[in-house]
């Protein structure tokens, strides 16, 4: 068996890691899509060239491309309309229809 002492380490270098690589101090919903079977939706999104692409104050996030942000502002249609675009460009690029992580309320989205 291994030492708790490694095992916490590792664990404290897989949350470093992680906490490294998702947008820090804006407001978000976390992954915005579900991992397709065998790749992963933010690989996808970057890969499409939609890292960065914003509508309003709704950004895909620059640090990690599944995670679309409010900058300050946006509103549900803001988002909606971000998410259909990231949603159209990674069909047409790579043939995938990425489903949402994310419930959509309220009733301008």
């Amino acid at each position: 068996p291994r030492a708790r002492a490694e095992i916490e380490a590792e664990v404290k270098a897989l949350r470093r890691r992680r906490a490294d690589r998702e947008p820090k101090k804006v407001s978000s919903n976390g992954s915005t899509f579900k991992n397709p079977t065998g790749d992963f939706a933010g690989r996808l999104i970057e890969a499409a060239g939609c890292k960065g692409w914003h509508e309003g104050a709704a950004v895909c996030s620059p640090v990690h491309a599944n995670w679309l942000v409010n900058t300050g502002g946006a509103t549900a249609a803001e988002l909606t309309r971000l998410i259909d675009r990231v949603r159209a460009e990674v069909t047409r690029v790579h043939g995938i229809v990425l489903d949402l992580e994310v419930k959509i309320l309220g009733e301008d989205a």
